[in-house]
Parts: structure tokens; C-alpha cells; sequence
């Protein structure tokens, strides 16, 4: 362990695991409403990864998102099916399917949108200056180690 005792080893490891899971619990309350019951968490992140700007293509939301074509392409039926989703194919090239978000779909990453941002302003409502860019700094070393644990 490079340079730390084992109580804050320990307190370190209890912190994220329970940050992890709650953030992931915490989040999927928040989604189930009357209106998105039936959106699961994973359902609301390829909403978000779609967005609500310009359409995007299977391969551009795949990696955003860290999967394959195909696993996205499960995701995606079932949206569609639920009505959150419209693909379209391109009018230039018959061959690339763009996929952009129905009424619903804006409606369900509008009411995500809200989470994140009624979460983070909470967070930051809490702390001073120095303690949000101390969090922001340890957070991005955090995602960084993350990410390259995917590379390898």
C-alpha cells in the first residue's frame, strides 16, 4: 500500500464500494417514475449517450458507451420498442442507420438531465472552493485509472 495505513485503506475501500452501489441504486430510484418505468439504468445511459443534439450512428454511440455494435444493438430494439427511439437511415448513404431520440426519449434525458444536475449542485452546495477542485482533481486521477484499466 503506497504510503497509507490500513484505517484509511479501509475507510478508502468501504467509501467506494458503497459510493459505487449507491450511486447506481440512488440513480435508478430516480428513474422510475410513473412516466419511465419502464427504462432501466443501462436504458438511460444509451438515452444520454444518444443525446439530444444532431442524430448519431450505431458505431459513434457503441463508442461512447464502451460496447460492441451488436450488445448496443440489443439495447436499441427494446428502445425502439418502447418507443423512446427512432432510427432513421441516411439520406446520402442508404447504408447508415442514424438514431435519434422520439419525444419520449427527449422527455426521459430531460428527467435524467435533472437528476445529475439537482445531485451535483447538492454535492457542491457542500463544499468550499478548494474542497470542489480537490474533489474534481481526485475524481479525474479516479477515471483516469478506470480508463486505463479498459485499454488493457
Amino acid at each position: 500500500m503506497k504510503g497509507i495505513d490500513v484505517d484509511t485503506y479501509g475507510t478508502l475501500n468501504e467509501v467506494l464500494v458503497r459510493l459505487f452501489r449507491d450511486i447506481m441504486d440512488i440513480e435508478q430510484q430516480a428513474i422510475i417514475t410513473s412516466e419511465f418505468k419502464d427504462l432501466t439504468n443501462n436504458d438511460m445511459h444509451v438515452i444520454e449517450a444518444i443525446g439530444i443534439e444532431e442524430p448519431k450512428n450505431m458505431s459513434t454511440i457503441a463508442k461512447e458507451l464502451s460496447v460492441t455494435v451488436g450488445t448496443l444493438t440489443i439495447a436499441m430494439n427494446s428502445l425502439v420498442k418502447k418507443g423512446y427511439v427512432t432510427r432513421q437511415r441516411g439520406k446520402e448513404d442508404r447504408r447508415v442507420v442514424y438514431i435519434f431520440l422520439s419525444e419520449k426519449g427527449r422527455a426521459a434525458y430531460e428527467h435524467h438531465a435533472r437528476f445529475h444536475k439537482d445531485m451535483i449542485d447538492d454535492v457542491i452546495g457542500q463544499l468550499s472552493g478548494d474542497e470542489v477542485e480537490a474533489l474534481i482533481k481526485a475524481l479525474t486521477k479516479l477515471n483516469t485509472w478506470f480508463r486505463s484499466l479498459e485499454e488493457n
